[in-house]
Order: C-alpha cells, then structure tokens, then sequence
C-alpha cells in the first residue's frame, strides 16, 4: 500500500510543479483537469504526510520511554493515531466512482399501488429536496406528471452543488450520495384513499443518473427526431392552447425524453435535450463498464415491491435498507429530509466491499 502512495506523492508533487508554471494556464481545459486531480491526491498526501511524522514521533517517544516510563503512555498514545491514520489512508485509495464529482437528474415514478404510490411518489420528491436543502444544494423540477390526489405519476428533479458540475471537493458530489437511492421504495401504511384503516403496501421507483456535461455525450442533431404536442394535466385536459410540449427522440438509440412543464417549445426542448443528454451517458456508462455497473444493476428494473431497496413503515415509525442492514426509528426525521445516516450505511458498506475486493 505505501508504494503506491509514494508514487501518488510523487504524482502531487509533479503536479504543484506543473500548476505553479503560468503556461498551463493558457489551456483552461487541462488547467481544470490538472487541478482537479491535484485535489483528488491532496487529502491522500495530507495524510500520508501525517502518518511519517507520527512514526517518526514514535521512534523518539520510544528512545524517551527507554529511560523514562512515563513515556509510555505517549507512545501508546501515538501507536494509537498512527494506526487510524493508516485505516484513513486505506479508505482515501478505495477506487472511485469518476462520477462522484457529478450533478445528477433524479426521477421518481409511481408503481405498484395506485393513487397511494402517486402520494408516495410526492412523499418521496419532499424527501429529496429536504436533503438537499439541508446540504446546501440546489434543485431544480425539471419535468413532473401529477396525479388527481395530488401525488406524482412522474417526476425528474435536477439536483447539484451550488456552483454546477465539479464545483466541489472530491467525492463530494450530488452522485456521491445519491447514488445509493437508485431502485424500488416500498412503503406500509393506512392509504388516505382507505376508508377501513387497513395497512396498504404499494411502491415507487427511483432511478438517479448523473447530469451530463455537454463534453461528455455528443448529440448530432440529425440524430434527433422531435415531436411537439399540447400539454396535459390531470385526467388529461388539455391545460395548453398551444403545441409548446416537447418529445425528443434519439434514432440511433430510441431513447426518449419529454417535457411539457415550461410555457414555451423552445424551453421544454431545452430541458427536454437535459433529460435525454444524461440518458444517453447513463447508456454508454452502462455499456462501457457492464461487468462493473453494479450500482446500476440495483436501480429500477420494474416498479414492483419484490425489488425492494428501502421500506418505509409509517406504523412503526421504521425505516429499513434492506441491502445493508440499515434500520431505524426515525421516519418521520427521514422523511423531513434527514437522510444522513441511511446513505451513510450504503457508504460505507460500498467501501468496505472495495476494500475486501482491492
């Protein structure tokens, strides 16, 4: 493990060099590209930086203790530190997800159990933007189909760091995090449609991808065939004069994307070539790293509860992931927006499974 540290500070070190010369900076593409990956190793240098001079404290508190017994204590003490500095630099080298550092567009849609899923659904994109809220992102409704109850049928959410893609410290990305969200949610609870207050199981889905950046998918416009049509709402209606409802086609492909929430074409074909932007690099990630894509796999294939990830069960107040273990009786807290520490179990359960397989 410290060989490859040592080349890894050797790498920083070429790089402080690199970024110190004025030159790099005519090419800002690969000034951001250098600096990015400077501060992808600083934190690995940091504390690889610690755990020498921690060494180096324990050989002199050693020599110290060899004629003074108080001593001891000092070099348990340090013994102690370089032993969690040496865990941190374990988990700083897991492999990482080169979208971590990425925005991402989130979809929620309703499955199995009717007008109860639409509600969820709705109580799920609350959730969301709570979380986002409390972590100091942005969001943006990209797209949303309402239901007569007033839940979700559909709806995609932009979610990202106060300054956009990359704007951000590495690993810390909307990606990072949300990833793990990715798949069927089940809920149990008395439905508001249930006269008899019996306990009703229905599900939603959600599916997060990461936001392409324009240098990431390219789109050639005779590619694409787009189809304008008037709005609807609930049940239907038309809530639109006009043909301003945008779906956009990718032949080579047959991935769709469409929007209808903007007043004019010319928007919802903008957020319409969003939408279909992220697909299309979510499909070339799928294809290029097939054997690998196992956060992927676990996403929504149907909207069934059998797939479940997570269940939320309002009568207990309990909240269970079910790929890690994770349970607990915060609900209501979760549901405000306090997602922390369930994300925090599939963090860290992905990490040690790296670990395991490094």
């Amino acid at each position: 493990m410290f060989e490859a540290v040592e080349e890894l500070v050797g790498e920083h070190a070429d790089l402080e060099k690199k970024l110190a010369d004025p030159s790099v900076h005519a090419d800002q593409a690969n000034a951001r590209k250098l600096n990015k990956r400077y501060a992808e190793l600083s934190p690995i240098v940091a504390t690889y930086r610690s755990w020498k001079r921690t060494g180096d404290d324990i050989e002199a508190a050693r020599e110290l203790a060899a004629d003074d017994p108080d001593f001891a204590s000092e070099v348990k003490e340090l013994d102690k530190l370089q032993g969690e500095l040496t865990e941190k630099l374990r988990l700083l080298l897991v492999p990482r997800d080169p979208s971590d550092d990425k925005d991402v567009i989130l979809e929620i849609k309703a499955g199995a159990g009717g007008d109860e899923s639409a509600l969820f659904a709705g109580d799920l994109l609350r959730m969301y933007l709570r979380y986002a809220e409390r972590v100091g992102w942005k969001t943006e409704i990209i797209d949303a189909t309402e239901s007569e109850l007033g839940g979700y049928k559909d709806v995609q959410v932009a979610v990202k760091t106060k300054g956009g893609n990359g704007a951000t410290e590495p690993g810390q990305g909307v990606w990072a995090r949300l990833k793990y969200e990715g798949g069927v949610h089940r809920v149990q609870r008395v439905p508001a449609t249930e006269s008899a207050g019996r306990i009703h199981t229905s599900a939603a889905g959600v599916l997060v991808t990461p936001e392409a950046e324009e240098v990431d998918v390219e789109i050639n416009p005779n590619d694409l065939r787009i189809d304008v049509y008037r709005s609807s709402g609930p049940g239907g209606q038309s809530v639109n004069t006009t043909d301003s409802a945008v779906r956009i086609t990718h032949i080579p492909t047959g991935v769709v994307a469409s929007c209808q929430n903007e007043k004019s074409q010319l928007q919802n074909k903008e957020q319409a070539l969003r939408i279909l932007r992220s697909r299309l690099l979510a499909a070339a990630q799928e294809e290029a790293e097939r054997e690998a894509a196992d956060a992927r796999r676990s996403q929504v294939r149907t909207v069934d509860r059998s797939e479940k990830i997570r269940t939320y069960n309002f009568p207990e107040n309990r909240i269970s992931d079910h790929r890690v273990g994770f349970k607990a009786y915060n609900l209501d807290q979760v549901l405000d927006g306090d997602l922390d520490a369930v994300i925090q179990a599939c963090v860290d359960a992905d990490s040690a499974a790296k670990l395991a397989s490094a």
